[in-house]
């Protein structure tokens, strides 16, 4: 096994013994061993399932490999046998390094114990001693953000508390290989930004990733390869680059004749329910796209995560009307206008506002900020002042789904420059309709100002 591999997978399959009726089981248990001594071949009692058949691959230190494939596909079990919670029918795994693994949803807990009491257990079980894990206890506390659901059972979280305090676990224990099943799937969307600011994190650091997903965006934004498994072990598994992999998984499932027959029976009932209803048949039919793409956007969140040198502090942000109204809901391809405010704590020559869209693995969608627009105006915000940066655009049209905004204001030129204050998912958006996306780049932004409020000495203080 060369240095640079962490794991090696060698024609593993896992075979399961399907029983028909309960008492099969117990048949199997005992009639063998009569007939052997009767001189009598032995009865079969149990059907077999191949989980998974000669399966072969190699993650390299550092990569991130996405496993895709069909419920029933294996994922599930491959990963299983690699953490070593299954042993494997034939084949051989190769590991080297440290494995936190965040595998089924609650898998590893007591549901009896309280979160701080499987924060110990599981923290213990993937390496750490009693010193490390009071070091780091706080930590993985406030990463997880449960409150006081800390000192409850574990059996009164939901499903997304419990992936909360699992990941915040596995996230501190300086794990060499990250395996991660699902867990994204599961939980609020800022939770899911920050899982996914660790992940890059992680492998910024040449951390090493196996990652099971059935979100095809996901796996090809953060993978390099991509293994698609088939159920049953009927075809040798497909490995190559995430993208071109992905688009072979989709294609599989368009393509497969059940499917097709479904979603023409789904038609046949839409058409049914349109012509009670009164709506055109032809919208049925057409695919037409909705007139309205519809956003629901949250409040400013003040205690989002954050960081910078703390020139200034970023206290409000979001969608407001020409009255300096706030809104919760714009539409896209709508002009919107977004306020930035900020209260400036020191002298900051050459400010610059950003904005920043990003989609749930954490890809920027839209971006823009005050920059280009004016850094030949010389701007100087004094200590004291109040700042109002408006940037005028045009709502772009998303995927439905949940993104967030990310907003900072820094100092300096260009890539040269002083992060002052950075707030990650200050602000949800809630695409609730929209078949389309505009792609990474720059906002369609028709318009920046920036207002600033000179404040009397006694208030500057």
């Amino acid at each position: 096994m060369s240095s640079d591999v962490a794991i090696k997978v060698d024609n593993l399959s896992k075979c399961y013994h399907i029983y028909d009726k309960p008492h099969d089981r117990l048949k199997e248990s005992l009639y063998p061993r009569v007939q052997r001594l009767m001189g009598r071949t032995p009865g079969v009692y149990h059907r077999d399932f191949w989980a998974l058949r000669d399966v072969s691959f190699e993650l390299k230190k550092g990569e991130t490999v996405g496993i895709i494939g069909r419920n029933g596909s294996g994922k599930s079990t491959l990963l299983q046998l690699i953490c070593g919670t299954l042993n494997p029918t034939s084949g051989s795994i190769d590991v080297r390094g440290r494995i936190a693994a965040l595998l089924e949803l609650g898998s590893g807990f007591n549901t009896e114990f309280t979160g701080r009491e499987n924060v110990h257990l599981n923290a213990a079980l993937l390496g750490l001693g009693k010193e490390q894990i009071s070091q780091r206890f706080d930590e993985i506390v406030a990463f997880a953000d449960i409150g006081d659901f800390l000192d409850q059972p574990v059996k009164t979280y939901s499903s997304g508390m419990m992936v909360r305090l699992a990941f915040a676990v596995i996230a501190h224990v300086n794990a060499d290989i990250l395996v991660i099943d699902e867990a994204l799937a599961v939980g609020d969307t800022f939770f899911t930004q920050k899982c996914m600011r660790y992940i890059r994190q992680f492998q910024s650091d040449g951390g090493t990733i196996l990652f099971v997903s059935h979100d095809i965006a996901t796996v090809s934004s953060i993978c390099q390869s991509a293994i698609m498994l088939f159920a049953g072990g009927r075809q040798r598994p497909i490995v190559g680059p995430a993208e071109s992999t992905c688009k072979q998984y989709l294609n599989q499932i368009y393509d497969d004749p059940a499917r097709v027959e479904y979603v023409e029976r789904q038609r046949f009932m839409s058409a049914r329910v349109a012509a009670t209803t009164t709506v055109p048949l032809h919208r049925i039919f057409t695919g037409a796209t909705p007139e309205i793409n519809t956003y629901v956007v949250s409040e400013f969140r003040r205690n989002a995560e954050s960081f910078g040198k703390g020139g200034a502090t970023i206290f409000d942000a979001g969608f407001f009307d020409e009255d300096r109204t706030r809104v919760s809901v714009v539409i896209g391809g709508q002009p919107v206008r977004f306020l930035v405010r900020a209260k400036i704590c020191q002298r900051i020559a050459y400010p610059a506002v950003g904005v920043m869209i990003k989609d749930r693995t954490g890809q920027l969608i839209q971006t823009d900020g005050t920059d280009r627009t004016f850094r030949h105006h010389e701007l100087v915000f004094e200590a004291g002042d109040e700042v109002e940066v408006s940037f005028c655009f045009t709502m772009p049209l998303l995927l439905k789904g949940a993104y967030t905004i990310n907003v900072a204001l820094a100092e300096g030129l260009g890539d040269d420059h002083v992060q002052h204050h950075w707030i990650h998912d200050a602000l949800k958006i809630e695409a609730l309709s929209g078949p389309v996306a505009n792609g990474t780049g720059g906002l369609l932004t028709s318009g920046i100002t920036i207002e600033v409020v000179r404040q009397a000495p006694e208030i500057a203080q």
